[in-house]
C-alpha cells in the first residue's frame, strides 16, 4: 500500500541562528591580547591571530603554527608560519601585539617552542601579509599578563619625535630556567620600531650602554601609558614577608634619546590602606583630559578577588622632585644609597564592590566616566562629576555565567560609542549607554548618564550627535539627587517666596523660550504680578496669600524649555508646622517640603540649596524597640532573586516592606511582607541588573528603615550535565543534575509535564538531585528539562529521554551457606539500570526478607541483578518483589510439576487435528478460491485507486478559470460592523444605522466628554477588566463599542490602545512575555485588532483583496470539480483531511445542455453548457446551472434557487427531477437523495430550466435542507450506518481506503497554490517600496517597549509582532471571507480556510516541526513552502525595521484622512448608550478604581453628574 507520508512528507532545513543583541566573537583558545586601531580590533590565542572589522565580524586569521628549523648555532634557528592544511612542529606564541598606525603595520612580537624570540610586522590591512621577520626577543620570553608593551615618543634634539616600543618583563626572585637563548635581566627595555632608528627595527641599542632597566626584586607590571611625553608605568612589588605587596608608580621623561629617557627615572608608592603597602593593583585607566593626569586603578585590598575598590589618584609629575636613586629599580649599576619614594595617597574612594577586575575611564563633556568589568561577567558604567560625586552605577551587560571580564577593556574608536569586554574566549561590544531605553524626558534625566541628552524634536533619549533637532536637555555638570528641586523662604514682612530650581543642562535653542507657569485650586492668580521674570535655571512666584493653610496647599508648576514640558506638583507645608522629635523621618519631611533644617527643627529657608546630607547623621539615631535584623536565609541568590524568603529578627512586629538598596540612595527595590510573627517574616527578593551584594533593611510605617544586613546577587544556575539521561515511564528515577549555582534552583521541569514541578534536594553548588516525573505516553519520548529560579523557567542543554519501564522476566534462588543468592533476569534495555536504584524483597508465606544489591551482570539480550538474603533458614522463595522509583513488580518462582503434565495433555491432540484436516480440507479448497477471487477484485480496485491518484497528481493543472467578474467587496461600515460584532447582529445593525448625522444629547455628550479623557478612560477599562463577572464577550464588545465611539477620533483612540498595551506588556513580562497579545483576553487586545482594520481597510481594498477572492473562488471551483455529499459537505477535492470525501463511489463527468424556458408558452433560449458529475444531487445540478450563467453573462439569473425546478428530456418528453420522490432508495428509515445517475441522465443530455412563479409544478418541493432533522433524515453519498441487507437494491460497492484518496488534498493544493502564493505576498508586500504606515508605527512602538522593557530576546519581539498583525488580522480576514465580501461561507469552505490560515502563520513561526509519519496533512501539505516564505517574512519583518521613522504629525495625518473618509458611518449615540449599560453596571468600582488612581475630584463629579443624567431620562428606551 501507498502511505501518504511517502507523497507528502519533506524535509525541513534548519532555521538561521538568531544571533544575540550584544555582539560578540567567539574564539578558541585563551585570550593573550586584544589591540584596536581606527577601524580594525586584533585579537591573538595561543595558536590563532584574528583581524576583525569594528563590529566584530570576522575579516580573516592566521595560524601561530609553522616550521622551527633547528641549527647548531641559536642565531641560524629559522621560524616560518604555514598554512592550517600544512605540516607543523612549533608555535609562535605572541607576547606584544601594537599596531603602527602611521606606517599601518602591525607589530608581532613574541617566542616560538624554543623560547627564543621571534618578531613580525604584518601589514595592517591584511595580517596575513608579513612585511619582516626577525629572530630577536621583544617583550617577555613566555607568556605572561604580568608584562606589558605599549608605544612612547621621545622627542628628539631636533625636535622631532621617534616611536619606540616600551616592553616592561616581569622578574621574579628566582633566577629563570635556563634556555639556549640569551635572556637578559632587564625589566624596561626600549625597541626600535623602524630600521631608520640605531641598530635597526625591533633593536634595543642606543647611542649609550644606559638603555634599561633593572629590578632589585620579583616585580609584575600592571599597566602603561604616556601623556605629554611622561611615561607612566604601574607594578606591584610582591613580598613573601609581613611587609605586604608594595604598588609602584615610575615616571619617566621622554626626551632627547632612551638614555636620557631612562636617566629620568622617578618614582613613587601608591597607599590605599594607609601606609605604603597592602593593597594589590588589578587593573588600571588614565582619565584623558585636564589640567591633572588623574589616573583610576581597581586595588584588591587584602590581595584576593573579592574585597576590591575602584579608587582616584593624581599622578601628575611633580618636576621639582629631581632625580633619585630608586631602592626598587636602577639605571646603571652604583653604590649610592636608596631614598624612600614619594607616597601618594588617593583623592577619592569611588567605588567599592567585590570582584572588581577591569577599568577603562573616558571623559565626556565635564563628567568623568568608568566602565569597570567585574569578575563574574558585568559591564559597569559609573559617572563621576567635577566635584568626584558618583551617581548611580548602571549594568551595561550581565553575563548569566560567572565569566571573568579580564583587564583590557577598549574603546570602539570609530565612533566612541562601544566598549570592547575582553573575556577568556569571547569578545563582546556593548554600546557606551541605554539612552533609548529611557522613553520619558524624567526617566532620561534620571538615569543620571552624561552620553545621553533628551531629544525634543523625536522625543527620545539619545545620543547627542543623534539628535536631529537643535533642542535637547541633558543632566547638568554636577550630580543632582532631582531635576527640579524648589524651597519656600519666609521674609520679615512674612512674605512667602516659592523658588524653583532646575537642575538641567540645556541648548541654546530650548534655553531661549524658558517659563513657568503656576497654578492651585484654591486660588485663580496664584503668583503676585511683581513676581521676579523666569531666568533659567531659576524662576520664583511670591504667593499671593501670605499664609498657607494649616492642610498645605497644593500647586502645580509647568516648565517650558523650548519645546519640552516639564510638570512638577508640589505640596507647600508651613515650615513651623513639621514639628516633633528629632528623628531622620522628621527631618526628610522637613527638606523635602522646601524648608530648611538646623538646630534639630524644621523653620523657613534660607537663600541657600535644600540638602538632604544633613538628615544623613541621624540615621543611627534609633532607640531600644527599633527591629533588627538577626539573619536572612536565604542571603545568596541569583540576579533572578527568590521566592519564599525568611528574614529573622526582633521587633518585627510594624515592618510592611523590606527594602533592598546598592547604597543610601541609588536604585532601592521595596518588598511587600507577610507571615510576620515579630521574629521572623516572609518576603520575595526581587529580581536585580547587577550581580553583588546589596544593603537590606526592614520598613516601618513611618517610612523609618532599620537594621543593616546584606544579600549577595549571583550568576543563573546552569546545566552541563544530567546523569543518568534516561527515565522509565513510570516516573521518580533518581536525576543528578551537574552544573553551576544550582543551590539557587527551587524547582526541576520536564517539556513533557511543565504544570508538574518537582522539588529538589541535596542542593548544592554543583549539583542538585529530584525524581522525574511519570509520563502517560508508552513510547520513547526525548524530553527537554527546565529549572525554575525564582519566577525564572530557564532551559538545561541536555534532555531526558523516557523509555518503557524494565521488564524483569524471572528469577533463581541459589543457597550459599546460611544465605540464599537471588538471581534475577531483566530484558536488556536503554535504562542502563545499577543495583543501588532497586529494593528486593523475597516473599514466602507473606512474609518479606530484605535481599541486598550486590552486583550487576550483562549479555548481548538480558541483564542480571544478584543481591543476597542473609541469615534466613528458606532455600527456595515462590516470590519476589522488586521496587524502582514509584513502582513495585511481583514475580513468581516457574511450576516444573505443571509442566510434566504438558506432554500428557497434548499426546491426543495430534490424532483430533488430523481427522478435522481431512473432514475440512474439500470445503477450504472451495472457500479459499471464492475469498482468492474477492482478495484479487480488492486488489485490483485499490490499485486502481492508487494509480489514478497518482496520475491526478502528475497531471493536475492549475487552470482554475480566474475570469470571476466584478468582485463583491462590502462598503466600509458594513466591513468594520462585521468585525467589531462578528457574533453580534443586533449591535452591528444598531451601531450602522443609515443617518446622515446624529446630534448627541446632553447625557451622551457628557459620557462622551469623560472617554476623552485618557486617565479617566484608562482607569474604567482597568476597573471592568478586574471584575470576575466582565467576561471575555463583555470584553470584546466594550473594546468595539469604544472604536465606533472614538472612530472620528483615531488619533486619541491610538494613544489609548498604546497606554493600555504598555500595563499589558508590564503585566505579562515577569510571567510569558511570548504570550503576549496571542489571545483575546483584554479590552486592549480586542481594540487592537479593531484598529489594524480601520487603518488596514485601504491595504486591504487596493491590494489584497483581488488576490483573497480569486483564492476563493479557486476553491469553490476546485471543489465543484469532484463529488460533495450534499448532507455532510464533505468534497473528494479538498485541503482539509477532516472534510475529505473518501467514501465516494465511482462517477462520471457529465455535460448537460441547459435550456431556460422564456415567457409562458414554452419558448426556450439557446442552450447553455454545464458541466455535472453524475453522482451530483438535484439541488447541486441546480447551483451548478446558475453559478455557470453567472460566471457565462456576468450577471445572476432573474430566478433564485429556491423558485427553481428542472427537467429531464427522455424520449422527447420532460421527466421532473426532484430531490426525493417515490422512487428514492431508503435504507431503514433514512432516505438516499436522488442523483443524475439516480435519473440515469447520460453525457450530452438536455436540461429544462423553469421558474416555479410562472411554471408551478404538479407537486411542489421546497428544499430538503430547511428540514431542522435534514442530515438524520437523508443521505448523499456517504452511506449510512445500517445492515446492508436494508437496501432496497444491494450492491456490491468497491473497498475504499481513506488513505489512498489522501492525494486529492495534493491535487487540491496544486491546483490553488499560485493564487494561495499571490494571496501570501499581496500581504506581506511592499506596494511603492514601503509598509502600511500603521504597520510601520505599531512595530516601531514594540521595538520600542522591547527596548524600555530590557528584553534582549529577540524571539520575543518576533512572536509581539507576529501576534499583533498576522494571528490579530490577516488570519482574521484569510478565514473569514464574508467580512470583505458580500458572500457566504460553506462548513466545507471554513475547512480550507483553516488550512491554509494555518500555513500563513506557520510562515512567521519560529519553531521548526519535525515532521513524520503521524504529523497532521494541513502540516505536511505545506511543509516544502514553509520554509521559503519564512525567508519571505524575515526580510519583510526587515525592511519595516529598516525603513525611516514615520512621524507623529506624519501618523497623525494618515489617520484624520482616515477618520475623515468614514465620517458619519456609523452611530455614535446608540454606541455610547451601550457603553452606558457597562458604566452602571460597574458605577461602584468604576469609582473606587478612579479614587484609587488618585484622579482629579472633577473627573469623578462629572461621572457622577453623567449618571444623573442617564438615570433622568425616563422616555429612554434600553432595547
Amino acid at each position: 500500500m501507498i502511505l501518504l507520508p511517502g507523497l507528502l512528507f519533506v524535509l525541513w532545513g534548519e532555521l538561521a541562528r538568531c544571533l544575540e543583541k550584544d555582539e560578540g566573537f567567539e574564539f578558541h583558545g585563551d585570550l593573550r591580547h586584544i589591540a584596536v586601531t581606527n577601524r580594525m580590533v586584533y585579537i591573538s590565542t595561543k595558536e590563532r591571530l584574528y583581524q576583525l572589522d569594528h563590529d566584530l565580524s570576522l575579516i580573516r586569521s592566521v595560524s601561530q603554527r609553522g616550521i622551527l628549523t633547528f641549527a647548531e648555532i641559536v642565531d641560524d634557528v629559522q621560524f616560518h608560519r604555514v598554512s592550517d592544511a600544512d605540516k607543523w612542529n612549533a608555535t609562535f606564541s605572541i607576547n606584544v601585539l601594537l599596531p603602527l598606525d602611521e606606517s599601518e603595520t602591525l607589530i608581532s612580537c613574541g617566542a616560538t617552542d624554543n623560547e627564543c624570540g621571534y618578531c613580525e610586522l604584518l601589514d595592517l590591512k591584511n595580517i596575513s601579509n608579513v612585511l619582516y621577520r626577525e629572530h630577536i626577543l621583544v617583550g617577555p620570553p613566555w607568556s605572561s599578563s604580568k608584562s606589558i608593551a605599549f608605544l612612547v615618543d621621545v622627542k628628539t634634539h631636533h625636535a622631532s619625535t621617534e616611536s619606540y616600543i616600551l616592553a616592561a618583563i616581569q622578574q621574579f626572585d628566582q633566577p629563570a630556567k635556563k634556555t639556549s637563548c640569551l635572556i637578559g635581566s632587564d625589566v624596561v627595555k626600549l625597541h626600535n620600531t623602524n630600521n631608520k632608528q640605531n641598530g635597526g627595527v625591533f633593536s634595543p641599542a642606543g647611542q649609550h650602554s644606559t638603555n634599561s632597566i633593572e629590578s632589585k626584586g620579583s616585580v609584575e607590571f600592571v599597566d602603561g601609558f604616556q601623556v605629554d611625553f611622561v611615561i607612566y608605568l604601574f607594578s606591584n612589588l610582591p613580598s613573601s614577608g609581613d611587609k605586604g605587596n608594595k604598588v609602584r608608580l615610575l615616571w619617566l621623561e621622554g626626551k632627547n634619546n632612551k638614555m636620557t629617557t631612562f636617566s629620568s627615572l622617578r618614582g613613587a608608592t601608591l597607599s590605599v590602606s594607609g601606609g605604603g603597602a597592602g593593597g594589590r593593583l588589578v587593573a588600571s585607566s588614565v582619565i584623558p583630559g585636564g589640567p591633572q593626569v588623574l589616573w583610576s586603578g581597581v586595588f584588591s585590598m587584602d590581595g584576593g578577588p573579592t574585597n576590591t575598590e575602584l579608587v582616584l589618584f593624581d599622578i601628575s609629575l611633580d618636576l621639582s622632585l629631581g632625580s633619585l636613586v630608586d631602592p626598587d629599580f636602577s639605571v646603571a649599576k652604583g653604590t649610592n644609597k636608596p631614598q624612600t619614594p614619594k607616597i601618594l595617597k588617593p583623592k577619592m574612594v569611588l567605588l567599592r564592590q567585590n570582584y572588581l577586575t577591569a577599568v577603562l575611564a573616558v571623559r565626556h563633556k565635564a563628567w568623568m566616566v568608568f566602565f569597570i568589568g567585574t569578575g563574574d561577567g558585568q559591564l559597569i558604567k559609573l559617572a563621576v562629576d567635577k566635584n568626584y560625586d558618583t551617581t548611580c552605577t548602571r549594568v551595561l551587560y550581565r553575563a548569566d555565567d560567572d565569566r571573568r571580564v579580564l583587564p583590557k577593556l577598549r574603546l570602539d574608536r570609530v565612533d566612541d560609542k562601544h566598549v570592547y569586554i575582553p573575556f577568556q574566549n569571547q569578545v563582546k561590544r556593548v554600546p557606551v549607554s541605554k539612552c533609548s531605553t529611557y522613553t520619558t524626558v524624567e526617566e532620561c534625566w534620571s538615569a543620571q548618564d552624561p552620553h545621553c541628552v533628551w531629544c525634543s524634536s523625536i522625543r527620545r533619549c539619545t545620543f547627542e550627535e543623534e539628535c536631529q533637532g537643535s533642542e535637547w536637555l541633558s543632566i547638568p555638570d554636577v550630580s543632582q539627587q532631582k531635576m527640579v528641586s524648589y524651597k519656600v523662604v519666609k521674609d520679615r514682612t512674612d512674605q512667602i517666596t516659592l523658588t524653583i530650581q532646575t537642575h538641567v543642562t540645556a541648548s541654546q535653542d530650548s534655553l531661549s523660550n524658558f517659563a513657568c507657569q503656576f497654578s492651585s485650586k484654591l486660588s485663580s492668580e496664584f503668583c503676585r504680578r511683581e513676581s521676579p521674570p523666569p531666568q533659567f535655571p531659576q524662576c520664583s512666584c511670591i504667593l499671593t496669600n501670605g499664609q498657607i493653610p494649616a492642610g498645605g496647599l497644593n500647586v502645580t508648576v509647568r516648565i517650558r524649555l523650548g519645546t519640552t514640558q516639564l510638570l512638577e506638583k508640589l505640596m507647600l507645608t508651613n515650615c513651623n508646622d513639621i514639628q516633633g522629635p528629632p528623628t531622620y523621618v522628621l527631618c526628610h519631611r522637613c527638606v523635602e517640603a522646601g524648608c530648611d533644617w538646623s538646630m534639630g527643627g524644621c523653620s523657613w529657608a534660607n537663600q541657600g540649596a535644600a540638602n538632604d546630607s544633613v538628615c544623613q547623621m541621624m540615621v543611627s539615631g534609633m532607640n531600644f524597640y527599633s527591629p533588627e535584623i538577626i539573619s536572612i536565609s536565604p542571603s545568596i541568590v541569583s540576579f533572578y532573586g527568590r521566592n519564599h524568603v525568611v528574614l529573622s529578627g526582633r521587633n518585627l512586629d510594624g515592618v510592611t516592606r523590606v527594602r533592598l538598596h546598592a547604597d543610601t540612595t541609588c536604585n532601592p527595590q521595596e518588598s511587600p511582607v507577610w507571615n510576620n510573627t515579630g521574629v521572623n517574616l516572609t518576603f520575595h527578593i526581587p529580581s536585580a541588573d547587577n550581580k553583588g551584594v546589596v544593603k537590606v533593611c526592614v520598613l516601618l510605617p513611618d517610612g523609618s528603615c532599620h537594621g543593616n544586613a546584606e544579600i549577595t546577587y549571583q550568576s543563573s544556575p546552569s546545566c552541563t550535565n544530567i546523569v543518568p539521561n534516561s527515565s522509565w515511564i513510570s516516573g521518580k528515577r533518581t536525576i543528578t543534575i551537574t552544573g553551576s549555582h544550582l543551590e539557587f534552583v527551587e524547582g526541576v521541569l520536564h517539556s513533557s509535564a511543565m504544570q508538574d514541578v518537582r522539588s529538589t534536594r541535596d542542593n548544592c553548588y554543583k549539583n542538585l538531585i529530584y525524581d522525574t516525573p511519570a509520563l502517560d505516553n508508552v513510547d520513547i519520548f526525548q524530553s527537554g528539562v527546565f529549572v525554575r529560579v525564582a519566577n525564572e523557567t530557564l532551559t538545561c542543554s541536555t534532555t531526558i529521554t523516557y523509555y518503557p519501564d524494565p521488564e524483569f522476566t524471572s528469577f533463581t534462588s541459589t543457597r550459599i551457606g546460611d544465605d540464599v543468592r537471588i538471581t534475577i533476569q531483566k530484558k536488556a534495555d536503554k535504562l542502563e539500570i545499577i543495583p543501588a536504584e532497586l529494593m528486593v524483597w523475597g516473599v514466602q508465606e507473606g512474609k518479606q526478607y530484605p535481599c541486598i544489591m550486590e552486583e550487576k551482570e550483562t549479555s548481548v539480550e538480558t541483564e542480571f541483578f544478584i543481591c543476597e538474603i542473609r541469615m534466613t533458614p528458606i532455600a527456595k522463595f515462590q516470590q519476589l518483589k522488586i521496587n524502582y522509583g514509584n513502582k513495585t513488580v511481583t514475580l513468581n518462582i516457574k511450576s516444573f510439576p505443571l509442566f510434566a503434565l504438558i506432554p500428557i495433555v497434548l499426546l491426543p491432540i495430534p490424532c483430533i487435528v488430523v481427522l478435522v484436516v481431512i473432514v475440512y480440507r474439500r470445503k477450504q479448497k472451495k472457500l479459499t478460491a471464492k475469498i482468492k477471487k474477492v482478495m484479487d477484485d480488492m486488489e485490483l480496485n485499490i490499485r486502481n485507486d492508487i494509480r489514478q491518484g497518482f496520475v491526478d497528481l502528475q497531471t493536475e493543472k492549475a487552470d482554475l478559470m480566474e475570469n470571476v467578474g466584478a468582485i463583491p467587496f462590502l462598503d466600509y461600515k458594513h466591513f468594520a460592523s462585521r468585525i467589531f460584532f462578528p457574533e453580534i447582529e443586533s449591535l452591528m445593525a444598531l451601531c450602522i444605522k443609515d443617518i446622515d448625522q446624529v446630534q448627541l444629547d446632553e447625557c451622551c455628550q457628557g459620557l462622551s466628554k469623560l472617554i476623552q479623557n485618557k486617565v479617566f478612560l484608562t482607569s474604567m477599562v482597568h476597573a471592568l477588566e478586574e471584575q470576575k463577572s466582565f467576561t471575555i464577550k463583555d470584553k470584546c464588545v466594550f473594546a468595539s463599542l469604544l472604536t465606533v465611539t472614538l472612530h472620528n477620533n483615531l488619533w486619541y483612540l491610538t494613544e489609548v490602545m498604546e497606554a493600555l498595551l504598555k500595563d499589558l506588556m508590564q503585566q505579562s513580562s515577569s510571567s510569558q512575555p511570548k504570550l503576549l497579545l496571542r489571545r483575546t483576553e483584554s479590552i486592549v487586545e480586542k481594540l487592537l485588532t479593531n484598529w489594524m482594520s480601520i487603518c488596514l481597510y485601504g491595504f486591504l481594498r487596493e491590494s489584497v483583496g483581488q488576490h483573497l477572492f480569486l483564492m476563493v473562488s479557486a476553491l469553490t471551483q476546485q471543489t465543484a470539480r469532484g463529488p460533495v455529499d450534499c448532507v455532510t459537505e464533505k468534497a473528494l477535492y479538498t485541503l482539509s483531511e477532516d472534510w475529505l470525501l473518501w467514501q465516494a463511489q465511482d462517477y462520471s463527468s457529465l455535460k448537460l445542455k441547459v435550456l431556460f424556458a422564456v415567457g409562458s408558452n414554452g419558448e426556450v433560449s439557446e442552450p447553455l453548457e454545464v458541466n455535472a458529475l453524475s453522482c451530483d444531487s438535484i439541488e447541486q445540478v441546480k447551483e451548478k446551472i446558475l453559478s455557470t450563467f453567472k460566471s457565462k453573462f456576468g450577471f445572476a439569473y432573474s430566478t433564485t434557487l429556491g423558485n427553481l425546478c428542472i427537467e429531464y428530456e427522455k424520449n422527447g418528453s420532460f421527466v421532473p427531477l426532484k430531490e426525493v420522490d417515490g422512487s428514492s432508495e431508503v435504507i431503514g428509515e433514512v432516505t438516499m437523495l436522488n442523483t443524475l445517475k439516480h435519473y440515469m441522465v447520460p453525457d450530452g443530455a438536455t436540461i429544462k430550466v423553469l421558474s416555479t412563479k410562472t411554471h408551478p409544478p404538479l407537486s411542489p418541493q421546497g428544499s430538503l435542507k430547511d428540514d431542522e432533522n435534514f442530515s438524520g433524515k437523508y443521505f448523499h453519498l456517504i452511506d449510512p450506518d445500517v445492515d446492508t441487507d436494508q437496501r432496497k437494491n444491494p450492491e456490491v460497492k468497491k473497498f475504499k481506503l481513506k488513505e489512498v484518496h489522501l492525494t486529492k488534498l495534493l491535487s487540491t493544493k496544486v491546483a490553488v497554490h499560485s493564487f494561495v502564493e499571490n494571496l501570501f505576498r499581496s500581504i506581506w508586500g511592499m506596494p511603492k517600496g514601503r509598509a502600511p504606515h500603521a504597520v510601520k508605527f505599531f512595530f516601531d512602538f514594540l521595538d520600542t517597549q522591547a527596548d524600555n522593557m530590557k528584553i534582549m530576546d529577540p524571539d520575543v519581539l518576533h512572536i509581539w509582532k507576529t501576534n499583533s498583525l498576522p494571528l490579530r488580522f490577516w488570519v482574521n480576514i484569510i478565514k473569514n471571507p464574508q467580512f470583505v465580501f458580500d458572500m457566504e461561507k460553506t462548513p466545507h469552505l471554513d475547512g480550507c480556510l483553516s488550512v491554509i490560515a494555518q500555513a500563513f502563520m506557520d510562515s512567521f513561526s519560529l519553531s521548526e516541526l519535525q515532521l513524520g509519519k503521524h504529523a497532521p496533512t494541513n502540516k505536511l501539505l505545506y511543509a516544502k513552502d514553509i520554509p521559503k516564505f519564512k525567508q519571505e517574512v524575515r526580510g519583510y519583518y526587515k525592511q519595516i525595521r529598516d525603513h525611516p521613522l514615520i512621524t507623529v504629525p506624519e501618523f497623525k495625518e494618515f489617520l484624520q484622512e482616515s477618520s475623515e473618509k468614514h465620517e458619519n458611518k456609523f452611530n455614535e449615540a446608540a454606541a455610547l448608550r451601550e457603553l452606558y449599560r457597562f458604566v452602571q453596571k460597574y458605577f461602584t468600582e468604576i469609582v473606587e478604581k478612579l479614587d484609587q488612581n488618585g484622579t482629579p475630584s472633577e473627573l469623578t463629579e462629572q461621572l457622577h453628574h453623567v449618571k444623573k443624567l442617564f438615570d433622568g431620562l425616563k422616555s429612554c428606551s434600553w432595547n
